[in-house]
């Protein structure tokens, strides 16, 4: 997979990628992300990315020409299946989100940044509109990263059990079962018995029980999707 962020702010995407597992998953090369700064794509002398909106109005939009520019270049050197732009009015990211994506070959992701891009943009070159959340960032540069993050990891190679993101939460609209570690017994708080059992369909059974009662607790708008 190969996954382009475009930006206005490149220097925000810097360390997410450079430690832990997305760092390990592009040594391994099951992963190449590149980060283009929009202003290497201007054709004046200021770099500039924005202007004022027609029609007038508080905030600067990010403007055409350099958007087109990188994109139309990217595209002339492989195929992307999407092109996607980070912006809080899109489709709420969620895991069958990140679970199609990690399917993908060539991901091109563009961080809105000011207002939002000029309209035209999302007419013409944009595929998938996606949010983080109902809330409003300073730019799409952090989005992008929970993006990729939330895709590089389904990667199969990528973390070092497979079967561990299967049964993350959010797989199969439920919330993951209590986990429990060393020590067994801690300040008199103690680990279920069962889990001592060796009797792993019972287990299996308990963790799936503990599951939904944990999503019809805490988040009971899941069961009804």
């Amino acid at each position: 997979m190969r996954i382009d962020i475009i930006c206005v702010v490149p220097e925000l995407l810097k360390s997410p990628f450079e430690a832990s597992i997305l760092k390990r998953a592009i040594d391994a090369k099951l992963v190449e992300v590149y980060v283009h700064s929009l202003r290497d794509y201007t054709s004046d002398n200021y770099k500039s990315v924005d202007d004022y909106q027609f029609g007038g109005g508080a905030g600067m939009v990010m403007t055409i020409e350099p958007i087109d520019k990188c994109i139309t270049k990217l595209k002339s050197e492989r195929n992307y299946e999407e092109v996607i732009y980070m912006t809080p009015d899109g489709s709420l990211l969620d895991q069958n989100i990140a679970n199609q994506l990690s399917l993908k070959g060539n991901l091109i992701i563009l961080c809105g940044h000011y207002k939002g891009v000029d309209q035209r943009v999302r007419d013409h070159f944009i595929t998938k509109e996606i949010s983080i959340g109902d809330y409003v960032l300073s730019g799409g540069e952090l989005g992008a990263a929970v993006l990729c993050d939330a895709i590089i990891r389904l990667i199969p190679g990528v973390l070092g059990n497979e079967t561990s993101a299967l049964t993350d939460s959010f797989q199969d609209n439920l919330l993951a079962p209590p986990i429990y570690t060393r020590p067994r017994s801690y300040k008199g708080w103690e680990v279920p018995e069962l889990l001592f059992s060796g009797n792993f369909p019972e287990i299996e059974k308990w963790r799936e029980e503990q599951a939904y009662e944990r999503t019809k607790s805490k988040r009971p708008d899941l069961l009804n999707e």
